[in-house]
Protein backbone atom coordinates (compact mmCIF):
# COMPACT_ATOMS: atom_id res chain seq x y z
CA UNK A 1 0.00 0.00 0.00
CA UNK A 2 2.79 2.39 0.94
CA UNK A 3 4.69 1.56 -2.28
CA UNK A 4 1.55 2.22 -4.34
CA UNK A 5 1.10 5.62 -2.66
CA UNK A 6 4.76 6.55 -3.36
CA UNK A 7 4.42 5.62 -7.05
CA UNK A 8 1.22 7.72 -7.31
CA UNK A 9 3.00 10.69 -5.71
CA UNK A 10 5.93 10.39 -8.14
CA UNK A 11 3.62 10.10 -11.16
CA UNK A 12 1.54 13.05 -9.91
CA UNK A 13 4.67 15.16 -9.45
CA UNK A 14 5.94 14.26 -12.94
CA UNK A 15 2.58 15.12 -14.52
CA UNK A 16 2.49 18.45 -12.69
CA UNK A 17 6.08 19.24 -13.76
CA UNK A 18 5.19 18.37 -17.37
CA UNK A 19 2.11 20.61 -17.28
CA UNK A 20 4.16 23.50 -15.87
CA UNK A 21 6.87 22.96 -18.50
CA UNK A 22 4.34 22.88 -21.35
CA UNK A 23 2.53 25.94 -19.98
CA UNK A 24 5.76 27.95 -19.89
CA UNK A 25 6.93 26.60 -23.25
CA UNK A 26 3.74 27.63 -25.06
CA UNK A 27 3.35 31.05 -23.40
CA UNK A 28 6.89 32.44 -22.93
CA UNK A 29 9.98 32.62 -25.09
CA UNK A 30 13.40 34.15 -24.56
CA UNK A 31 14.95 36.30 -27.30
CA UNK A 32 18.18 38.27 -27.56
CA UNK A 33 18.15 41.85 -28.85
CA UNK A 34 20.36 42.14 -31.91
CA UNK A 35 21.27 45.60 -33.19
CA UNK A 36 20.74 49.21 -32.15
CA UNK A 37 17.26 49.67 -33.66
CA UNK A 38 15.45 49.83 -30.29
CA UNK A 39 17.86 52.14 -28.45
CA UNK A 40 17.55 53.89 -26.04
CA UNK A 41 15.05 51.35 -24.66
CA UNK A 42 16.70 48.03 -25.58
CA UNK A 43 20.34 47.34 -26.45
CA UNK A 44 22.26 44.64 -28.32
CA UNK A 45 22.89 41.61 -26.13
CA UNK A 46 19.99 42.16 -23.75
CA UNK A 47 17.62 39.23 -23.34
CA UNK A 48 13.86 39.69 -23.21
CA UNK A 49 11.01 37.40 -22.28
CA UNK A 50 8.34 37.38 -24.96
CA UNK A 51 4.77 36.65 -23.95
CA UNK A 52 3.45 34.49 -26.80
CA UNK A 53 -0.02 34.42 -25.19
CA UNK A 54 -0.38 38.22 -25.19
CA UNK A 55 -2.54 38.32 -28.30
CA UNK A 56 -4.41 35.01 -28.05
CA UNK A 57 -7.58 36.76 -26.92
CA UNK A 58 -7.01 40.34 -28.02
CA UNK A 59 -5.32 42.46 -30.61
CA UNK A 60 -1.98 44.29 -30.47
CA UNK A 61 -2.05 48.01 -29.66
CA UNK A 62 -0.19 51.02 -30.96
CA UNK A 63 2.94 51.42 -28.84
CA UNK A 64 3.40 47.70 -28.07
CA UNK A 65 6.93 46.34 -28.48
CA UNK A 66 6.59 43.07 -30.36
CA UNK A 67 8.74 40.21 -31.62
CA UNK A 68 7.84 38.90 -35.08
CA UNK A 69 9.03 37.09 -38.16
CA UNK A 70 10.21 39.53 -40.83
CA UNK A 71 7.92 39.59 -43.89
CA UNK A 72 9.65 37.82 -46.78
CA UNK A 73 12.31 36.35 -44.45
CA UNK A 74 10.41 34.16 -41.93
CA UNK A 75 13.65 32.74 -40.48
CA UNK A 76 14.62 36.26 -39.34
CA UNK A 77 13.06 37.40 -36.04
CA UNK A 78 12.92 41.13 -35.23
CA UNK A 79 11.81 43.35 -32.37
CA UNK A 80 10.06 46.66 -33.14
CA UNK A 81 7.29 48.92 -31.88
CA UNK A 82 3.81 49.02 -33.43
CA UNK A 83 3.26 52.51 -34.83
CA UNK A 84 0.41 52.05 -37.31
CA UNK A 85 -2.72 49.95 -36.88
CA UNK A 86 -4.91 48.25 -39.51
CA UNK A 87 -6.94 50.89 -41.36
CA UNK A 88 -4.73 53.83 -40.27
CA UNK A 89 -3.47 56.40 -42.74
CA UNK A 90 0.16 56.95 -41.76
CA UNK A 91 2.64 59.52 -43.03
CA UNK A 92 6.03 60.80 -41.89
CA UNK A 93 6.67 64.50 -42.56
CA UNK A 94 9.76 66.38 -41.39
CA UNK A 95 10.70 63.33 -39.32
CA UNK A 96 7.38 63.30 -37.42
CA UNK A 97 4.81 60.47 -37.62
CA UNK A 98 1.22 61.41 -38.38
CA UNK A 99 -1.75 59.10 -38.00
CA UNK A 100 -4.49 60.65 -40.10
CA UNK A 101 -3.89 64.36 -39.53
CA UNK A 102 -2.70 64.00 -35.92
CA UNK A 103 0.92 64.07 -34.81
CA UNK A 104 1.79 60.86 -32.96
CA UNK A 105 3.19 61.49 -29.48
CA UNK A 106 6.32 59.33 -29.12
CA UNK A 107 8.00 59.80 -25.72
CA UNK A 108 9.96 56.56 -26.15
CA UNK A 109 12.26 57.87 -28.91
CA UNK A 110 15.35 59.99 -28.36
CA UNK A 111 15.14 61.77 -31.71
CA UNK A 112 12.85 61.69 -34.72
CA UNK A 113 13.83 60.20 -38.04
CA UNK A 114 15.60 62.25 -40.66
CA UNK A 115 13.51 60.73 -43.45
CA UNK A 116 9.96 61.21 -44.68
CA UNK A 117 7.48 58.55 -45.75
CA UNK A 118 4.62 59.02 -48.18
CA UNK A 119 1.08 58.54 -46.95
CA UNK A 120 0.01 54.90 -46.73
CA UNK A 121 -3.24 53.24 -45.72
CA UNK A 122 -2.37 50.22 -43.61
CA UNK A 123 -4.26 47.14 -44.85
CA UNK A 124 -6.56 45.24 -42.51
CA UNK A 125 -4.66 42.52 -40.68
CA UNK A 126 -1.34 44.41 -41.03
CA UNK A 127 0.74 46.69 -38.81
CA UNK A 128 3.33 49.39 -39.46
CA UNK A 129 6.32 48.79 -37.16
CA UNK A 130 9.38 50.92 -36.48
CA UNK A 131 12.42 50.75 -34.26
CA UNK A 132 12.81 53.40 -31.55
CA UNK A 133 16.21 54.38 -32.96
CA UNK A 134 14.65 55.51 -36.22
CA UNK A 135 17.69 56.29 -38.35
CA UNK A 136 19.29 52.92 -37.49
CA UNK A 137 16.26 50.68 -37.98
CA UNK A 138 15.22 48.51 -40.90
CA UNK A 139 11.45 48.46 -40.50
CA UNK A 140 8.13 48.97 -42.28
CA UNK A 141 9.56 52.05 -44.00
CA UNK A 142 11.87 49.80 -46.02
CA UNK A 143 9.99 46.48 -46.32
CA UNK A 144 6.34 47.40 -45.89
CA UNK A 145 3.62 46.48 -43.43
CA UNK A 146 3.79 43.39 -41.27
CA UNK A 147 0.96 40.81 -41.26
CA UNK A 148 -0.68 39.89 -37.93
CA UNK A 149 0.20 36.22 -38.37
CA UNK A 150 3.93 37.08 -38.24
CA UNK A 151 3.69 38.22 -34.61
CA UNK A 152 5.33 35.82 -32.16
CA UNK A 153 4.43 37.83 -29.07
CA UNK A 154 4.80 40.94 -26.99
CA UNK A 155 8.17 41.80 -25.45
CA UNK A 156 7.47 41.77 -21.75
CA UNK A 157 10.56 41.66 -19.54
CA UNK A 158 14.21 42.48 -20.10
CA UNK A 159 15.98 40.09 -17.73
CA UNK A 160 19.61 40.03 -18.86
CA UNK A 161 22.00 41.40 -17.93
CA UNK A 162 20.62 41.49 -14.41
CA UNK A 163 21.77 45.09 -13.97
CA UNK A 164 19.37 46.09 -16.81
CA UNK A 165 16.35 44.16 -15.48
CA UNK A 166 13.12 46.03 -16.31
CA UNK A 167 9.67 45.64 -17.81
CA UNK A 168 9.66 46.44 -21.52
CA UNK A 169 7.62 49.57 -21.74
CA UNK A 170 4.93 49.84 -24.33
CA UNK A 171 3.17 53.14 -24.67
CA UNK A 172 -0.55 53.28 -24.15
CA UNK A 173 -2.51 55.46 -26.56
CA UNK A 174 -5.94 54.67 -25.15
Amino acid sequence: MKMKLTILEIVGTLVLALLIFLGVHFTLESRQVDGSCMEPNLYTGQRVLVCKAAYWFGDPHRGDVIVFRKPGEPERVLIKRIIGMPGDRLEIQDGQVYIGDELLEEPYIKESTSSDYSSIEIPMGHYFVMGDNRDYSSDSRSWGTMPRENIIGKAWLCYWPLSDWHLVSGHSYH
